[in-house]
């Protein structure tokens, strides 16, 4: 409820995402439908943006060798970025080692940087409440605050002054004031372990 897929479906509008491959956890969360331009398989739909979205079967590692395969094979159309959408709880620090420890991904990927959605409303709450939250938020090269028009403006400023804490280095994006374009959200790569706390390195560490 934080307000990924809100995010995630305005950024599949845009046509600067168009040579962009987007792994999902499942098209129903996303709603796909009036984007659909043409369907390749069961899993597999390209975007009137020019997107192509996939769903995520089972192992992440296993699905992304296997789109960058079928890419390879000519099955689907080639792509220069990969977006891993996952779930809200997802624990950061796995996905990550995947991506730098996997000897195959890193040989035709690399980590670009990671976007966490912050719900202002909520937002205080869900990071007291779940580990998996301060990690996300904490592993984030970029924050993007969402529901900032319904929330009060005193708690987004604590909130604000949290994240600071968790994590000085991210940049803080509001989606409602002032919506990062794809471009801007989702390329310059800025993804540095160096820059990381020296907590959020440990829990690297304990993956790699």
């Amino acid at each position: 409820g934080s307000g990924k897929t809100t995010l995630l479906r305005r950024l599949l509008r845009s046509p600067e995402l168009g040579t962009t491959a987007i792994l999902v956890n499942e098209f129903g969360e996303v709603g796909l439908d009036h984007y659909l331009l043409q369907r390749v398989d069961e899993s597999t739909v390209l975007l009137q943006s020019g997107c192509l979205c996939c769903t995520i079967r089972g192992d992440l590692r296993d699905s992304i060798r296997d789109l960058y395969g079928r890419r390879e094979r000519g099955e689907v159309p080639p792509f220069d970025r990969l977006v891993i959408e996952t779930t809200g709880l997802a624990d950061p620090a796995p996905i990550v080692a995947t991506l730098m420890a996997d000897p195959v991904i890193c040989h035709h990927f690399r980590l670009g940087n990671i976007v966490t959605v912050v719900d202002a409303v909520n937002g205080l709450s869900t990071l007291a409440a779940y580990e998996e939250s301060l990690k996300q938020a904490a592993v984030a090269d970029r924050l993007v605050i969402s529901k900032s028009d319904i929330a009060d403006a005193t708690a987004i400023d604590r909130l604000r002054g949290v994240l600071r804490r968790l994590n000085p280095t991210a940049e803080q994006l509001d989606a409602v004031r002032d919506p990062p374009r794809a471009a801007a959200l989702l390329a310059n790569d800025v993804y540095d372990p160096a820059s990381k706390t020296a907590e959020v390195k440990r829990w690297l560490a304990q993956e790699a």
